[in-house]
């Protein structure tokens, strides 16, 4: 019992680490057209505060956790969640858009090895029928700030002032860093990783089909999701309730789907990653239609949710699965591809939105790589080391 109440302390430490740095990430979303009219840029250059910052955790993250391979976890993650910290008193007091964008870079520096050490740690201290879950919870933690802290912080954002989110955020971080100095135990290997060892993760099959669909096809999400908020703003006619509102139906569906997916054992993940994909795709296909319809409009909001996040747990679990050769890369490996993706979904739906195509035609194109990645994950069933992902 004893054992059992440490884990879940630990594991609740991690999932308010992962809350407030889910917040930065996502929260931006809900505040594009403050920072645009406060900082005097298009609505569609403030969209690189997503994109940049996705592509820094994807090539930052596995640089950064390569180097401190031979640092103790716990000391790590106090490291990285101090880092955290600096970059979000930088955000609230920038004075210009191009320092906003550097206190980007900065957070984004410790977001992979953060969550990646994070996901690891989880598992290892839980069972094996509970490994899944394990990632589902820690993971949860940034659902959970995209259910209340996205919506939370763009009311904050438009009723007061947007700066005000992020020493919000601050305060996260340091209440985080007390719970990492306190509680988190100190866990460590038995031998110290080897660079060469971890890399070789990057030549393995089951690991590159994996990369691969989450690169080409989950990078269809974030091609919609970085403008929704306008979406909800010009098509379904909605002021700042009303976004607000979208936006706790979108992570209020993010919290089912990411913890009923963390009921998937290891064995049927390809599966029900496939479908939770297609459903996906079928979402973002009807998207601009349902947000023509008042009501239909927040359900959309929703279902956008329960399938964006009924993915990445699965997906996360299953890289760290199957990269048996990098067990301290994994987790930084599986949070920085999903960033990369990110980013390539972010900077395609700026360059179109730029280019003069309609949100409609964007979120079909989004739809149609979402197809692809359940292609991917097809061709993954016939691929894959099934031995791998069994309990």
């Amino acid at each position: 019992m004893k054992n059992q109440a440490s884990r879940q302390l630990v594991i609740t430490i991690f999932m308010i680490g992962a809350f407030a740095v889910g917040m930065t990430e996502y929260v931006v979303t809900g505040l594009l057209t403050q920072f645009a009219a406060d900082l005097n840029v298009e609505v569609s250059t403030t969209g690189l505060l997503l994109s940049v910052y996705a592509l820094s955790v994807a090539v930052f993250g596995p640089v950064i956790r390569l180097l401190t391979l031979r640092l103790a976890p716990k000391l790590l993650l106090i490291i990285l969640i101090s880092i955290f910290i600096v970059s979000n008193i930088v955000a609230a007091t920038a004075p210009n858009f191009e320092v906003l964008l550097l206190s980007r870079l900065l957070s984004a520096s410790m977001h992979a090895p953060f969550f990646g050490v994070m996901m690891s740690l989880a598992m290892v201290i839980s069972p094996p029928n509970k490994k899944t879950g394990a990632v589902a919870l820690v993971n949860g933690g940034l659902v959970i700030a995209v259910m209340l802290g996205v919506p939370f912080g763009s009311y904050i954002g438009a009723l007061l002032d947007w700066r005000i989110v992020f020493w919000i955020i601050v305060t996260l971080g340091i209440i985080n860093l007390l719970g990492l100095i306190l509680f988190t135990p100190n866990y460590k290997t038995g031998e110290a990783p080897k660079i060469s060892s971890e890399l070789s993760a990057l030549k393995d099959k089951n690991v590159i089909m994996l990369m691969v669909t989450i690169i080409f096809g989950y990078s269809g999400v974030f091609t919609a999701y970085t403008f929704l908020e306008p979406m909800l703003r010009d098509i379904a006619g909605m002021g700042d309730f009303g976004v607000t509102f979208s936006m706790l139906m979108f992570g209020t569906f993010a919290v089912i789907g990411n913890f009923s997916s963390g009921r998937i054992q290891p064995g049927k993940l390809t599966g029900a990653v496939t479908l939770v994909i297609l459903f996906l795709a079928i979402v973002l296909f009807g998207l601009t239609f349902m947000l023509e319809v008042p009501y239909l409009s927040y359900l959309a909001a929703g279902l956008f949710g329960l399938g964006t996040f009924g993915i990445s747990p699965m997906l996360n679990s299953k890289i760290i699965f199957a990269a048996v050769t990098a067990p301290a890369l994994a987790g930084t490996l599986a949070a920085s591809v999903f960033n990369l993706s990110n980013s390539i979904g972010a900077s395609l739906g700026s360059l179109l939105l730029t280019n003069g195509f309609s949100y409609r035609e964007i979120t079909f194109i989004a739809g149609g790589m979402l197809v692809f990645g359940a292609l991917c994950m097809v061709a993954t069933h016939f691929i894959e080391d099934k031995s791998r992902f069994e309990n």
